[in-house]
């Protein structure tokens, strides 16, 4: 950035990169932060300080790559814990959060009870800074999951994003602030919608892997969870799980020419939950690398897949997606 405006080709950085804070003034989302950027190689995204630094509507080259539900965009201020709310109240948006202290189904454990997909994306970020640093935009926040007498989680987020491409870089640290272990679950839910999402589009995985149908619909499409079809009314989503030595995934759309690419730190993050929803209105593919099985506390506890945060003990995750054309 440096060396354009040392050669005399612009005066002002803004006019190759937007990064504002923007305040919404109406709707369900009223009063809600957003953090615009737009880079210089055609990337747009919306961060949502509010709602743990996620990651809304995304865009390249002007299309649309991100998935919207029919909710629209939310206001975290109106979560309400309780079943049954999550239908109402989910935005999508190219990263939801999910955790920390549970994922998957609305489950009480104990005497405690955890909403679907846990609380993590309802909470505010705080000391967030946005940010041109160089080549780079960073965008840093805190937030924290708490409960008095019980769990301090803290994950610090830093999202990079270069100047003069078209990619995201998100990475956490997630620390444990009490002595004692502290069971969590996390899901980074990332969501793909049209024109990006189409019968036109493909999605690659590694070879080697094995896929685990969380349902018997799910069963029935195994061998075509990588294809697409048009909109279909009232078809039921299909979720799979995919176990894999090499971390990373594909979307290819050859009618668009774009190319979406996806990495994430497969230590922490060992598996890849893909959600492929066809159903009409609510079209849309979830690519989520996770820690769990999306059970809910005391089922992945039984499955002996609940992991855990040892006292004082961070665990640090990173997700990449970049857009690319054909």
């Amino acid at each position: 950035m440096r060396d354009i405006i040392r050669k005399g080709y612009v005066g002002n950085p803004a006019q190759l990169v937007t990064l504002r804070r923007v305040t919404v003034e109406e709707g369900r989302a009223r009063g809600t932060q957003i953090i615009e950027v737009k880079t210089a190689g055609g990337l747009e995204l919306d961060i949502l300080p509010d709602a743990a630094l996620d990651i809304g509507q995304c865009r390249f080259r002007g299309l649309n790559m991100s998935w919207t539900s029919k909710n629209g965009p939310d206001s975290p201020a109106y979560f309400a814990p309780v079943p049954g709310e999550f239908p109402h109240n989910f935005p999508g948006g190219l990263l939801f959060s999910c955790g920390l202290r549970s994922t998957g189904y609305a489950n009480t454990d104990g005497e405690e009870f955890h909403p679907l997909h846990g609380r993590i994306h309802s909470l505010a970020a705080e000391q967030v800074c946005a940010e041109i640093v160089e080549d780079e935009i960073v965008v840093r926040g805190t937030v924290r999951e708490t409960a008095m007498f019980d769990y301090v989680l803290e994950m610090k987020r830093t999202i990079r994003i270069p100047v003069f491409s078209a990619s995201v870089q998100v990475e956490d640290v997630v620390t444990n602030l009490t002595p004692r272990d502290e069971e969590y679950m996390q899901i980074y839910h990332c969501n793909f919608g049209y024109p990006m999402l189409s019968e036109h589009a493909r999605l690659i995985l590694p070879e080697e892997r094995e896929v685990i149908p969380r349902t018997e619909h799910a069963r029935e499409g195994l061998g075509q969870e990588c294809r697409f079809t048009a909109p279909v009314d009232n078809e039921e989503e299909q979720v799979y799980f995919h176990q894999m030595k090499d971390y990373r995934a594909c979307l290819e759309n050859e009618e668009l020419g774009i190319r979406m690419r996806m990495r994430w730190s497969g230590e922490t993050l060992p598996l890849l939950s893909q959600w492929k929803s066809m159903g009409s209105g609510d079209y849309a593919l979830g690519l989520e690398p996770t820690n769990c099985y999306q059970m809910g506390r005391a089922a992945e506890r039984a499955n002996g897949t609940l992991p855990v945060i040892r006292g004082f003990e961070s665990v640090r995750n990173e997700v990449r997606i970049s857009f690319e054309e054909m």
